[in-house]
Order: C-alpha cells, then sequence, then structure tokens
C-alpha cells in the first residue's frame, strides 16, 4: 500500500519543531517503559521478601528470583522478533502496538492478584505484550521522517527522553508504592498507566495518516533496501571497488539451513523455560531430564554449537568484503552481550545489595538533604514534561479530545502520587506536620521514629537521571575531532563499566563471608550507577549505529536479530551470575563477587582496544 500522507502533513501541527503524532509516540512510549521498568524494579524484591511482615513476599532464595528473572529478560527481547514479524507481515505498526499495550495491561493486572498461577500469567502476557510493543514505535517514526532524514536524530533524541521519563518515573513511583505499601499497589499501578497509554494511542492513532495501517507491500520493501544498500555502498571506502559487486551477492537460507534455525530455537526456547521451572520446583519439573539424566546442558551448549556453525558457514559463503564486516559486527555483539551480562546486575544484585548491605536510613541533615534532593528530581522533570503536554492539547485537543483527556487523567493521577509520596517523606523525617484528619485523607500512617527510609528500588532511577544529564555530553564528545573508534568507545564502555563495579566491591570489602546484612554508604551505589551510566553511553545508543553500517540492506534485519539475540543471551546469563552471588558472598563475601565482574569487565574492555586495528581493518573504512 503506498504511504498517501506526506510529510508537509505532519509538519503542519507541530510542538517543538517536530510533528504532533511524535509526542503521541512519546508519552505512549513513556508510559510502557513507566510499567515495564516499575515492574521490573519490584520483581526480583517481591520474590525474595520474607513470607511474614507487614509486606510479605514469596520468600524465595536468591537463586530462584534470578533465575525466573533472567528468563524474563531473555524471553522479552527475543519477543520482538516474533512482534517485528507479526507488524510487516500481517497487521501493522499501529495493530501490534496497540495488541502489546494491552498484553501488557493485562500482564501488570495479573500480577497485581499476587498469586503463583496470575504471576507466572502475569509475566507471560508481559514478554508477548512487550515483543508487539517494543519494536513497532521505532518503525512508526522512521516512516514518519523518511522524507526528512536531517530531523531524525533529533526525533529520536526526543523519543529517547520518553523512555527515560517512565523509567525514571516508574521505578521511583512504582518502586516506591511496592516497597512502602504494598507488592499489589506497585504491580498495579504500572498496569493503570500502560492502559491510559494504550487509551491516548488507541484515540490519537488517526494522527499518523496512513503510517503503520497495515503492513508494507513487498514493492516497498524492497525500495527501502535498495536504499539501505545506496546508503552502505555511499559510506564505504571509495576505493572499495568491489564493495557494490559484494553488496550485491546473495546468501539465500537454503531448507536445511532454516531447519537448523528452527532446532535452534525449539532448544533454546526449552532450555530458557525450563531453567528456572526445574530450579524452582528444585527438580521435580523438569522437562529436560529423562529417567537419572539431566540433558539441560547438554540442549542449551547444542542449541549454541548449531548456531555456531550456522553463523561460520553463512559468513564463509559471502565474498569477502561483506564477510569480513559481517565478522566485526560479531564482536560487536560479543562485546554488547558482555556488556548486558554486567549492567543487567542493576534490577537483581545490585538492588538486593541496596536492601541488604547498604544503610539506607538517614537522620538530622543527611535525611534532609535526600528529601530536597529527591523532591527536585521528582517534580522539575514531571513539571518539564507537565510542560510539552501542555504544548500537544494546544495543537491536537480539538481533533483528539478524547486521547487528551486520558492523557491528562494520567498525569492528574501522577502529580497526585509525586506529592502524596514526597508529602509522606518529608512528615516521616519530621519537617512536616499534619493533623490527624489530614493524614486520614492522605492515608498517611501516624508515626513516632522520624527517619528517612531510602526504597532499595530507588538507585535504579539513577541511571535515567544520569543518561539525560550526560546524554548531551557524550553526544558532543562523539560529533567532535576526539571521536573515537568503535573498539575504543566499546573498550572505554567496558571500562567504566568494570570501574563501576569496581565501587561497590571497595565499599564492601569488609562485609565477612555469610553474613546476611550490612550498613555500607549508599555513596558508593551512586557510583556504581554514574560509571554504568556513563558505560551504557559508550556501547547501547552506538551499537545498533554500527550494524546499519557496515550491514548490506538486504540483511539488516538478519542481522538485527542476532544482535538483539545477543542481548537476550546476556540477560539470562546475567541471571545465572547472579545465582552464583549467593556462594560466593557465603564462601568469599560479597565484595569478591563484584569484584571479579570488575576484573572481568576491564579486562574485555583492554581486549577490545588492543584489538582496535585488525577490527578497523574489517570494516573497510566505515566509521
Amino acid at each position: 500500500m503506498a504511504i498517501t500522507t506526506t510529510n508537509q502533513d505532519f509538519f503542519k501541527s507541530n510542538v517543538l519543531g517536530h510533528p504532533a503524532g511524535l509526542f503521541v509516540l512519546f508519552f505512549t512510549e513513556m508510559w510502557e517503559r513507566f510499567s515495564y521498568y516499575g515492574m521490573r524494579a519490584l520483581l526480583v524484591l517481591f520474590l525474595t521478601a520474607s513470607i511474614f511482615g507487614d509486606s510479605p513476599g514469596w520468600g524465595w532464595p536468591q537463586e530462584h528470583a534470578y533465575a525466573l528473572f533472567g528468563s524474563y529478560t531473555a524471553l522479552v527481547y527475543l519477543s520482538t522478533m516474533l512482534g517485528g514479524y507479526f507488524a510487516d507481515k500481517m497487521i501493522g505498526y499501529r495493530w501490534a502496538v496497540i495488541v502489546g499495550a494491552f498484553l501488557m495491561t493485562l500482564g501488570h493486572a495479573c500480577m497485581a492478584v499476587e498469586t503463583p498461577f496470575f504471576i507466572y500469567l502475569g509475566l507471560a502476557f508481559l514478554v508477548f505484550g512487550t515483543g508487539f510493543f517494543k519494536p513497532n514505535m521505532t518503525s512508526i517514526i522512521s516512516e514518519m521522517y523518511k522524507d526528512v532524514p536531517e530531523k531524525k536524530d533529533g526525533a529520536y533524541t526526543i523519543f529517547y527522553m520518553g523512555v527515560n521519563a517512565g523509567a525514571f518515573f516508574g521505578i521511583l513511583l512504582c518502586g516506591y508504592l511496592g516497597e512502602k505499601v504494598g507488592w499489589s499497589i506497585g504491580f498495579g499501578l504500572a498496569g493503570i498507566f500502560m492502559f491510559f497509554g494504550l487509551l491516548q494511542f488507541y484515540f490519537s492513532q488517526s494522527i499518523f495518516g496512513d503510517i503503520g495501517l497495515k503492513p508494507k507491500a513487498a514493492e516497498e520493501l524492497a525500495l527501502a533496501n535498495s536504499d539501505a544498500m545506496e546508503i552502505n555502498t555511499n559510506i564505504a571506502d571509495p576505493k572499495d571497488v568491489e564493495f557494490k559487486k559484494d553488496n550485491d551477492k546473495r546468501v539465500p537460507f537454503k531448507a536445511w539451513q532454516l531447519l537448523v534455525i528452527a532446532a535452534c530455537s525449539i532448544l533454546g526456547l526449552t532450555w530458557v523455560i525450563n531453567d528456572p521451572v526445574s530450579k524452582i520446583s528444585e527438580g521435580s519439573v523438569n522437562f529436560l531430564k529423562v529417567g537419572a539424566y539431566d540433558f539441560s546442558n547438554y540442549v542449551i551448549l547444542g542449541a549454541l554449537l548449531l548456531f555456531f556453525i550456522l553463523l561460520v558457514y553463512r559468513l564463509n559463503r559471502y565474498s569477502p568484503i561483506t564477510r569480513q564486516k559481517l565478522i566485526a559486527v560479531t564482536f560487536f555483539a560479543t562485546l554488547t552481550f558482555c556488556f548486558f551480562v554486567v549492567f543487567e546486575q542493576a534490577p537483581g544484585t545490585l538492588t538486593i545489595f541496596a536492601r541488604d548491605y547498604t544503610d539506607r536510613v538517614l537522620t538530622g541533615g543527611a535525611s534532609l538533604a535526600f528529601l530536597i534532593v529527591n523532591s527536585l528530581i521528582a517534580l522539575v522533570p514531571l513539571a518539564i514534561i507537565t510542560w510539552v503536554l501542555y504544548l500537544l492539547f494546544k495543537q491536537t485537543f480539538k481533533n483528539y479530545a478524547l486521547a487528551n483527556i486520558f492523557l491528562s487523567i494520567s498525569f492528574v493521577v501522577i502529580w497526585i502520587i509525586t506529592l502524596w509520596m514526597l508529602t509522606n517523606d518529608f512528615y516521616t523525617a519530621g519537617y512536616l506536620e499534619l493533623s490527624d484528619d489530614t493524614l486520614q485523607i492522605l492515608r498517611i500512617d501516624k508515626v513516632t521514629k522520624k527517619l528517612t527510609e531510602i526504597p532499595a528500588t530507588w538507585f535504579n532511577v539513577l541511571n535515567s537521571l544520569f543518561i539525560i544529564t550526560l546524554a548531551p555530553l557524550f553526544s558532543k564528545w562523539w560529533g567532535s575531532k576526539y571521536n573515537p573508534s568503535a573498539n575504543t568507545k566499546f573498550g572505554i564502555g567496558m571500562i567504566l563499566l568494570g570501574l563501576g563495579m569496581g565501587f561497590i566491591a571497595y565499599g564492601g570489602r569488609n562485609i565477612a563471608p555469610g553474613v546476611e546484612s550490612a550498613s555500607v554508604g549508599i555513596f558508593w551505589l551512586v557510583f556504581v550507577y554514574l560509571f554504568h551510566t556513563m558505560g551504557e553511553l559508550c556501547i547501547s545508543p552506538v551499537g545498533l549505529s554500527y550494524v546499519s553500517k557496515l550491514v548490506p540492506g538486504r540483511m539488516i534485519a538478519f542481522m538485527f536479530g542476532v544482535w538483539y539475540l545477543a542481548i537476550a543471551i546476556a540477560n539470562k546469563v546475567a541471571g545465572i551470575i547472579g545465582e552464583k552471588s549467593t556462594d560466593i558472598a557465603n564462601e568469599k563475601g560479597i565484595g569478591t563477587f563484584f569484584f571479579i565482574i570488575m576484573i572481568v569487565a576491564v579486562s574485555v574492555g583492554i581486549v577490545s582496544i588492543l584489538l582496535n586495528k585488525p577490527i578497523k581493518k574489517l570494516m573497510h573504512g566505515v566509521k
């Protein structure tokens, strides 16, 4: 189907120099990230919380929680391939977003019930919902800006701010309510805002014209691929006279290769699902056990071996230049895998460290300083986003009144919850006096002990806060004459990641083996997230850029799949490493666990920098 909506149509009504439709996507994505990161921050804490007390959890061992969480996050990334396929071939981007948002709303609603059946059902809904939602939002943006590529970077920057704003408020508010009020409240709040995002998108989707209404015709796909090939030809080394000829060589998938891919997928998915099931049931349920023999390790090793053989075979089928570029992409995908194995300790071992080993109770001047800082980082971004909301209303309320009403209701709710949270903290710390009637209206309990206790989930908000603060600086660095090579960027990112773990390893150095609690200062965790964010800015935003530059247009979808597969496996491996943290903490101390991760991350970074020349040669002039 030809796209009849022109670029000029989109820019007739604009907000901050961009089409109003971009901000519809901004707020929809914001609420989706709010729900995802809000639930994500709570899951491991809920699973490992004691079954006794005011907010009882499930009382799981940490190893079981990490196993489930690792499989969940891995399946989330794998499901994006399924969602992208259905959108491209069957239902279109817009309906994929709607279906995804609806499934995620159901998922959060199920998790609010807190029973095993509904928790597992909720996670399943969230996996498939995210798969439909996540890849197709950016696809809509790409279509909106296809005639004005010079504005695309700015559009993605604004959209990325929506991602981080949603993650920030999701962790801040869902985490607070989950820990302070009740887990079901935190899980449920995530679902409420996902529902608001669904309604806002559904009732304003006509603002996108024909974009994403149904799958693109084969001719359009062929045209898009030829355009991508032209771009790749332009960025290649002009001296590579073989490049275009090399780029035209196609290696179609044969029947046996498709069977290998199917076998890898079935074996891998079976293992990812079976791993937490067998551990949580303590072996009573194990799909990969036959008699007395457990074939779990053989299954996953077999899947990885088959995939590796297929990858090597296909690489060798291409002509030299393309093969070398694909090897470079595979190298960067490996580094990305290493990065996320460490980075994804944040919702697991780092959050447990915050809960069990960090002194989160503040008094006196420290308490007041935290309350002021926390208020500023909550209210200032919320005020800015509300101002953007007002600008969107001015442009779209007349034609999309219902969507704007739902969006405004969501912001009224978010303001109420934020102000309630801050009021509760100031009252609890003794800096605010409230009458009994006011306490009853605000549903704040009367307290006798005046102090501030930082929620364990609060530290996760630092990543989004630091990204928003530091992203412009890194962007200027990449645009300057001091812009480092691809290898150096990845190497710096891994070293910064490792140094971040070094802070917490040093802070926890005196925690004796087997100790279940300690009082390490909060600043060690602040430094961890600062350095991890700087590492992320060196790797995460630039990785996919190199895929698009190095891979021929006809192969971009396949290599993106390989890239997300690496991230999915990394999330699962992060959970497996988290499982080992308990044994290492009991034998050597928790500081040793983080010290080992630091050494590995820094070593990978150094290797990346040392391989700069050979990898640069494989890239054939692509920068």
